[in-house]
C-alpha cells in the first residue's frame, strides 16, 4: 500500500449514507419497514401503501399522523436527526419503533425521495397549518421546502431504488419476490398494530385492506383462522413482564417456522433466546423438526431491553436474559398443558332419564381407576352396572363412550355433540406423562415378572445392560445376562409390564447405544420416554367395554396436553350438532 492511498482521510457525507444505507436499505422490504414505523411513531390511525414493480420502482406511505413542520422537513432528512432521544436515558428507555435518525437520509442517498406534510391540531384532529409543505432528495442533492396540498399527515414516497449505485441494484430479485418480502413487512407491522387501519396497493391494485380491528380479527385476516381455531390464548404476567398472543396447538404446527411472529414491546424482533423457550414449550407436543405457529407479544418496561443492537432494529438484548426466558418458558408451558377437562365445549346437564342410561353414560370409580392396569396387561375389565346419573350432575367434557369403530376410534357424545377419539393416541399420552411423572419424581414403580423375559442378544447388547444397568433401573427395568448372548428381563415399569417387553427393551436399548445412557435420560429422556410410552399404549383392533372406554375419556379429561399425542397428532375432534346438521343439510 502507497503512502497516498494509506493517508486517512474524512469520508463525503453522501458516501456515509450510502454505506449507511447498505446497512439498513437492504431491499424495497427494508425501505417499507423505516417508513411505516416512522408513520407509526408519529400516530397515525390509517396508513395506506403503494408499491410499483413490488417497491423496486415506487414504495410510498401515507398516513394520518402529527405531521411535520416546514422547518423539520430538512432535518428529517439530515442523518442524526431525530425528534424521538435527547439524552442516553431516552435511549435506554426508548419506546418508539425509530430513534437512529439515520433511514431518511441513507434512502434518500440511494434512492429519488419526496416528503410532502401537513401538520395536524391534536386536539381537535384538524390540520394547525393552512397548507402542506414538501421536500425532494436525490443522492447528495437536497431540494427546497416548496408549497404542496395535502391532508393532515404525512407522504413518503422512495422512487427508482439504487439508481446511483446499480452495482446494489443487480442483487434485488424478480418482481414477484421483492413484494414478497415488502408484503411480509407489511404483515408484521399490521400484526403489532390492530388499532390502525392499513391497505397495501400492488401495481394500482388493493392487496390488502385491514380496517381497526380486535387482534383476534387482525390475526384471522393475515395468518387465517387455522391459528384461532386450533390455538390458545395466551395471558400472563409476573412484575413488568407481561406475555400475550396466540399460540398454534400441535396441530397448526408446519414443515417451516414461517408462521412464527414474536414481538417485545410491539418491535418484531428474532431473539434466540425467546425462540428456545417457545420451542422448548412445545418439546413434549411437537414430532421431529416440526414447526410450531404463534403470535406472541412481550412487554417489558423499555429499561430492561436494549434495542440498539443491530441496524436493522430486529435483534435486541434483555439485561435479564434468564428471567425473560424462563417467564416465556413456564407461560408457554401452562397455556399448551390443559387436561382435555379444559377443552373449550359449554357443558349442558344430561337428563337423568332416558336412552343415556342404556348406553353406561356412568361408570362406577373404581372401574376408572383400574382402567390403566387393565389397558396395559391383556385382562379385560368385567363390565360394570351402571350407576344412575344425578339430573343435577353436569356430564364431563369428553361425555360418555357410545361405541368403539373398527377397534380403532371411540365415539363420545357429550353436550356439544359427538367426539372422536384416537384411542391409541390418547391412551400414549396418558403413559407418557405418567411416565414422565414418575421419573421426575425419582419413583418409577417396577413390576417384577413371574417368568423372566428373555432373548437373544448380541454381545455389544449383553454388554451394555451390564455397564447402564443404573441407568436401566432408574427408567424401572431389571435385566441380567443368562448367557454371552442372551438377556432376560426380570422387571418392567410398572405401567409397561403388559405390553411387548422384549421389543421395549431393545428399543430402550438401542437409545442407550446410540446416545449413551446419561445423553439418553437427559437431552433425549422425552424421546425415550415417548417410544416406551408407545409400546404401553392399547392397540388397534382390541375391543374394550364401556367401562374402558369411559375409563380413558376420564383419563384424558386429567392428563396435560392431552389433546395431542407424543408426535403431535391430535387425539380428538369434536363435531358440534350443527357441524352434523350441516353434514345431512338439515334446515335447508
Amino acid at each position: 500500500m502507497s503512502e497516498r492511498s494509506a493517508a486517512i482521510r474524512i469520508l463525503p457525507e453522501l458516501l456515509i449514507s450510502q454505506i449507511a444505507a447498505g446497512e439498513v436499505v437492504e431491499r424495497p422490504a427494508s425501505v417499507l419497514k423505516e417508513l411505516l414505523e416512522n408513520a407509526l411513531d408519529a400516530g397515525a390511525q390509517e396508513i395506506q401503501v403503494t408499491l410499483d414493480q413490488g417497491g423496486m420502482r415506487r414504495v410510498q406511505v401515507d398516513d394520518d399522523g402529527a405531521g411535520l413542520e416546514r422547518d423539520d422537513l430538512p432535518l428529517a432528512l439530515a442523518r442524526h436527526a431525530t425528534s424521538k432521544i435527547r439524552t442516553l436515558e431516552d435511549l435506554q428507555g426508548v419506546a418508539t419503533m425509530g430513534f437512529r435518525g439515520e433511514a431518511l437520509a441513507s434512502i434518500a442517498s440511494v434512492a429519488r425521495l419526496t416528503i410532502a406534510s401537513r401538520v395536524k391540531d391534536a386536539a381537535r384532529g384538524v390540520a394547525s397549518s393552512p397548507h402542506a409543505w414538501k421536500i425532494g432528495a436525490e443522492g447528495a442533492h437536497i431540494g427546497e421546502v416548496e408549497p404542496a396540498a395535502r391532508a393532515p399527515g404525512t407522504t413518503v414516497m422512495v422512487e427508482d431504488l439504487y439508481f446511483n449505485t446499480p452495482a446494489r441494484r443487480k442483487f434485488l430479485r424478480t418482481e414477484q419476490t421483492e413484494f414478497g418480502h415488502c408484503e411480509e413487512v407489511f404483515r408484521r407491522l399490521a400484526l403489532a398494530r390492530p388499532d390502525c387501519a392499513f391497505v397495501l396497493r400492488h401495481n394500482g391494485r388493493v392487496s390488502l385492506h385491514l380496517q381497526r380491528q380486535m387482534l383476534a380479527e387482525r390475526a384471522a385476516a393475515l395468518l387465517g383462522g387455522g391459528l384461532l381455531e386450533a390455538g390458545f390464548p395466551v395471558e400472563a404476567r409476573a412484575g413488568a413482564l407481561r406475555l400475550h398472543g396466540l399460540a398454534g396447538a400441535p396441530q397448526a404446527a408446519r414443515a417451516r417456522a414461517d408462521a412464527q411472529y414474536l414481538y417485545v414491546n410491539g418491535r418484531f424482533v428474532r431473539d434466540r433466546m425467546l425462540a428456545h423457550a417457545v420451542r422448548e414449550a412445545y418439546r413434549d407436543t411437537l414430532h421431529g423438526e416440526r414447526q410450531p405457529a404463534y403470535l406472541l407479544f412481550l412487554e417489558l418496561d423499555p429499561r430492561g431491553v436494549d434495542v440498539n443492537v443491530h441496524p436493522a432494529k430486529i435483534e435486541v438484548r434483555f439485561r435479564d436474559a434468564s428471567g425473560v426466558h424462563q417467564f416465556a418458558l413456564h407461560a408457554l408451558k401452562r397455556v399448551l398443558s390443559p387436561a382435555a377437562a379444559e377443552a373449550p365445549v359449554s357443558y349442558v346437564r344430561f337428563p337423568a332419564a332416558g336412552a343415556q342410561q342404556s348406553l353406561q353414560m356412568a361408570q362406577p370409580a373404581a372401574a376408572y381407576q383400574s382402567f390403566m392396569a387393565a389397558a396395559a396387561g391383556s385382562a379385560v375389565l368385567p363390565s360394570a352396572q351402571p350407576a344412575a346419573l344425578p339430573a343435577s350432575e353436569p356430564s364431563p367434557p369428553l361425555g360418555f363412550a357410545l361405541a368403539q369403530l373398527h377397534g380403532v376410534y371411540i365415539l363420545a357424545q357429550n353436550e356439544a355433540g359427538l367426539v372422536l377419539v384416537d384411542m391409541h393416541a390418547a391412551h400414549e399420552r396418558i403413559v407418557y406423562e405418567k411416565l414422565k411423572g414418575n421419573l421426575d419424581a425419582g419413583r418409577v414403580e417396577r413390576q417384577q415378572l413371574l417368568v423372566p423375559a428373555a432373548f437373544r442378544a448380541e454381545a455389544l447388547e449383553v454388554a451394555l445392560a451390564e455397564e447402564s444397568r443404573e441407568a436401566l433401573e432408574r427408567l424401572g427395568f431389571e435385566l441380567s445376562a443368562g448367557g454371552p448372548n442372551e438377556l432376560a428381563v426380570r422387571a418392567a415399569p410398572a405401567l409397561l409390564a403388559g405390553g411387548d417387553i422384549v421389543g421395549l427393551t431393545r428399543d430402550v436399548l438401542r437409545e442407550i447405544r446410540e446416545y449413551g445412557a446419561s445423553e439418553a435420560l437427559q437431552a433425549r429422556q422425552n424421546e425415550l420416554l415417548a417410544t416406551m410410552a408407545c409400546h404401553a399404549a392399547v392397540r388397534a383392533n382390541r375391543a374394550l367395554s364401556a367401562s374402558e372406554m369411559n375409563a380413558l375419556l376420564r383419563e384424558m379429561e386429567a392428563t396435560e396436553r392431552a389433546g395431542s399425542c407424543n408426535h403431535g397428532r391430535p387425539t380428538w375432534y369434536q363435531l358440534t350438532m350443527a357441524d352434523l346438521d350441516r353434514l345431512f343439510m338439515r334446515g335447508r
